[in-house]
């Protein structure tokens, strides 16, 4: 999912720089909304994905 994110940044920064705005907006509310429900899921995993060993 991180990798997404940075995907759709780098085509927001490109068309950012070709002058396309409309894309380039788009492409950044998509990689910021992959990027909080990255995070969402990193900390969900990090409190619940470590369980002590199995009795």
């Amino acid at each position: 999912m991180l990798s997404w994110a940075l995907t759709f940044l780098i085509i927001a920064i490109i068309a950012g720089v070709l002058g396309f705005g409309g894309i380039a907006g788009t492409a950044s509310g998509i990689a910021q909304i992959l990027f909080l429900i990255f995070l969402v899921l990193f900390v969900v995993s990090l409190l619940f994905g470590r369980r002590g060993p199995p009795v």
